[in-house]
């Protein structure tokens, strides 16, 4: 009889490329990244080196494997040459199995759109676009610190459907500093209103370690946040979007792949100052899932041999919590079969707490999948797992 890792399939396998510069760090963002000083050029070609030199050390860990979809995000990705970019997806190309027509997403900023750059893009393989306007106020804009206003952003997303990109996610935020019903609902429609396939939707938090958190803003009250999401889904409905997962909607076939493949427990390599990576292996019969995150300063990834900063094995009583935590932001969950396929071990060790949740009214009977109560209360859910 052949063994457990002979029967399973590996998970799909996906990069994330993070490019950690930007303009001007916004106060909400607690991600990795770096204002550039005086607007000085980045680092392109060196980083560029170190990316490729980290990225050859990743692909001999997946020989064999076939590569799901590409994201590349920041910071500021769009701040790259075209042509930058294109070296990094050619040595892809070349150094690993893809997918046809794999979906390949850059993050690009309304503030540093460029026409001749991004139709380089465009050329240079780039088929999806995550557009990060957050409002069309421009007192919103101001008090998020973004670096464009809302006419740049209506351009910058007119001009991309322009260029020939069929595939664009516009990232919108709602319950900002000063916000009201009306103001909300007004974002979101001028946001459907381009028609493009994706919208990714979703409430402003205050982070730790955010110039936010030490100086919170003046927020909406609860009143205010539970109208706009409310009235909010029904204008999305009506513009023919359908909502797949807790901040993401998007028309029929044009679900963003790079994510449902982190939201299924999927393995994805990550290569960049600060970049985080999941990747499974079998191990003398048994499934070994290892985390690895490399060096968050730029200059110290730039000129480290090795980038990584670290990296640990998934203990199996923490494996059950982070399972969870992605298939159930999913709307339609996985299947039961999932939980082996994606962890190497028994559903029946986490038997006891699906029941507890299914007793509670917050799983669906038939599926690890929430009910429209357990989604609602995820947080409350997922503490059946801990």
């Amino acid at each position: 009889m052949q063994s457990v890792s002979h029967q399973i399939a590996m998970p799909a396998l996906s990069l994330y490329v993070h490019i950690p510069w930007c303009v001007r760090k916004c106060p909400y963002c607690d991600f990795n990244s770096h204002a550039t000083q005086g607007g000085e050029a980045i680092p392109e070609a060196h980083y560029i080196r170190a990316l490729l030199a980290d990225l050859s050390k990743e692909l001999a860990a997946v020989s064999g494997r076939t590569l799901h979809s590409i994201f590349i995000g920041g910071g500021t990705p769009s701040l790259m040459s075209a042509l930058g970019i294109g070296e990094i997806l050619n040595f892809v190309k070349a150094n690993i199995n893809c997918e046809d027509g794999m979906e390949v997403t850059l993050e690009a900023n309304p503030g540093t759109f460029e026409q001749a750059k991004f139709a380089g893009f465009l050329e240079q393989g780039i088929n999806r676009l995550s557009i990060g306007v957050q409002s069309f106020d421009d007192g919103c804009l101001q008090a998020l610190g973004r670096i464009h206003d809302a006419t740049q952003a209506k351009l910058a997303i007119g001009k991309a459907q322009t260029l020939g990109f069929k595939r664009i996610n516009l990232d919108l935020m709602h319950g900002l500093p000063g916000q009201s019903v009306e103001s909300g609902l007004s974002d979101l429609q001028q946001a459907l209103e381009f028609g493009t396939d994706h919208l990714s939707w979703y409430q402003l938090t205050i982070e730790p370690n955010t110039e936010f958190h030490s100086r919170p803003p003046n927020l909406p009250n609860e009143d205010i946040l539970v109208d706009i999401q409310d009235q909010g889904q029904v204008l999305i409905e009506a513009a023919g979007l359908s909502q797949y997962e807790i901040s993401a909607y998007a028309k029929q076939t044009s679900q963003a792949q790079h994510n449902l493949n982190y939201w299924n427990f999927g393995d994805y390599i990550g290569v960049g100052a600060g970049a985080h990576g999941k990747v499974s292996r079998w191990h003398d019969g048994e499934m070994v899932i290892e985390r690895r995150v490399k060096l968050r300063q730029p200059k110290a990834y730039m000129e480290s041999i090795t980038p990584l900063a670290s990296s640990h094995c998934v203990a199996p009583e923490e494996l059950k919590l982070e399972f969870f935590m992605n298939v159930l932001r999913l709307q339609k969950g996985v299947s039961s079969a999932s939980y082996l396929a994606k962890t190497g071990q028994s559903l029946a060790q986490v038997e006891g707490a699906i029941a507890s949740a299914r007793k509670a009214g917050l799983m669906m009977p038939d599926r690890l999948q929430a009910t429209p109560l357990g989604w609602r209360f995820l947080n409350d859910l997922l503490g059946y797992f801990e």
